[in-house]
């Protein structure tokens, strides 16, 4: 599996630059966020401690056996002022101190956040520090650590957040499998490392799913479950919510019908799901036709929780009944199809992004989105400075796109009140002949098939 240097190279930047450092460096649980510390951490003098959840006095006793075993400490006074001050390295190198799960060590203690930040400023002669703060919880580290951190928070020199691997980086992890299985796996399990690692790229998309994710014994075998417990409480409200979504729900009023949930409760739920980025609100692309336009849905973001509770979850009798063959078959197999193609409308803006920063398109995009509207969406509007318009269609399914498919685009365009300079025409299978002939005869129109993607 490949990992994102960008991460490693910011880390690295920061390491070089004079004097002492405090790093915020943070992912989501099954980032590999660990891995990128260790590769970090090469050649380098270090101390790394990992916090748990356990008693202030507990953590305070771990602490102090690794501060004293690596730094040679045998003092009777247990206090952490004793332990930071001995943190220095055995040159003129810098050390680098890794608080790894750091909110297990600040959310009730204020003593260990007031000698972090005495290490900061401490101008030592024996050499410089870069204290790097790391997290598997986005929830504390976007939405709780500045009130915890209060003005220290400003003290900070770089917070870097390790974003899921995109669809070009599960390309170059699967260099032998096609386009199409690379959208597949993108599809079902999105682009979290460990759960990438769990995927053989020699057996077919069936065998993977029934293998990993179906069977009882596999690694992401209710992997969804496990992963909202991380975070969030009262896990009944939000499978139930999921479900909805999952089951064609966009709105706060369809969700409040599906689960008898009060719509002030389901919008609670809703921005906690969205803190843990679950869940997004997305907007519809802004155009003049604002009155044929949704003010904006809710779906699952989570890749793998999508998968999950769009087959899995609803049919859990069944799960446990027959085989994760028998379960694929009757579930999966047939709807597959048409769950992918919002997976592959993402990875056809992708390759609009891609194509955009090597400056390969015939305008320069600075605004790039989907209209969703009230009879239908325009998969994508790329517009430049002056409002000039690329548009796109993106069709996964088997039938392949055809000349009706451009018409119907051209009347949510009227209803969207936008003209387009170029269309830009995706397909997972294939075009028809009339639609071919058409791009012959005119230049705005692109067809763009797996082979170019």
């Amino acid at each position: 599996m490949i990992q994102k240097t960008a991460a490693l190279k910011e880390l690295n930047n920061t390491y070089k630059q004079s004097g002492n450092q405090l790093v915020v460096f943070y992912g989501r649980e099954g980032c590999g966020k660990e891995l990128y510390i260790r590769n970090f951490l090469k050649g380098k003098e270090f101390f790394y401690y990992r916090a748990c959840e356990v008693s202030d006095e507990e953590q305070e006793m771990r602490f102090a056996k690794k501060v004293e075993k690596q730094f040679h400490l045998d003092s009777e006074e247990k206090d952490y002022r004793i332990y930071f001050e001995k943190m220095k390295s055995s040159g003129q190198s810098k050390l680098v101190v890794v608080l790894d799960e750091f909110e297990h060590l600040m959310k009730k203690n204020s003593v260990f956040l007031e000698n972090i930040l005495r290490l900061k400023r401490n101008k030592s002669e024996d050499g410089s520090v870069m204290i790097l703060l790391c997290s598997s919880s986005l929830v504390f580290v976007e939405h709780k650590m500045t009130a915890v951190l209060g003005k220290a928070f400003y003290e900070i020199d770089v917070i870097h957040k390790i974003q899921e691997m995109t669809f070009i980086d599960i390309v170059r992890s699967f260099p032998e499998n096609s386009v199409r299985d690379c959208i597949e796996i993108f599809g079902v399990i999105g682009g979290i490392p460990a759960y990438l690692k769990e995927w053989d790229g020699k057996k077919s998309l069936k065998e993977n799913i029934c293998g990993n994710i179906l069977s009882p014994n596999s690694g992401l075998f209710l992997e969804a479950e496990h992963y909202l417990r991380t975070e969030l409480r009262e896990l009944s409200v939000y499978n139930t919510i999921l479900t909805a979504m999952a089951g064609g729900c966009q709105k706060l009023n369809e969700l409040h019908k599906y689960t008898g949930y009060s719509r002030a409760k389901v919008s609670v739920y809703l921005k906690h799901l969205m803190e843990f980025e679950v869940v997004e609100k997305v907007v519809s692309f802004e155009t003049g036709g604002w009155e044929n336009a949704q003010k904006g849905i809710y779906q699952i973001k989570n890749t793998l929780l999508h998968f999950w509770f769009r087959f899995v979850f609803p049919n859990l009798s069944d799960l446990y009944l027959y085989t994760p063959e028998t379960f694929y078959e009757m579930h999966i197999a047939g709807a597959l199809d048409s769950y992918l193609e919002y997976y592959f409308r993402q990875v056809c803006m992708e390759y609009i992004k891609l194509m955009n920063r090597a400056k390969k398109l015939p305008i320069q995009i600075h605004k790039l989105g989907t209209w969703i509207g009230k009879q239908g969406n325009i998969d994508i509007i790329a517009q430049n400075s002056v409002r000039e318009n690329i548009v796109g269609i993106c069709r996964w399914s088997q039938e392949g796109l055809t000349r009706p498919h451009l018409d119907e685009l051209e009347e949510l365009m009227k209803k969207a009140r936008i003209g387009a300079k170029h269309y830009f025409l995706f397909s997972g299978s294939s075009f028809d002949d009339k639609l071919k002939e058409l791009a012959k005869k005119d230049d705005r129109i692109t067809l763009i098939d797996l082979a170019d993607l």
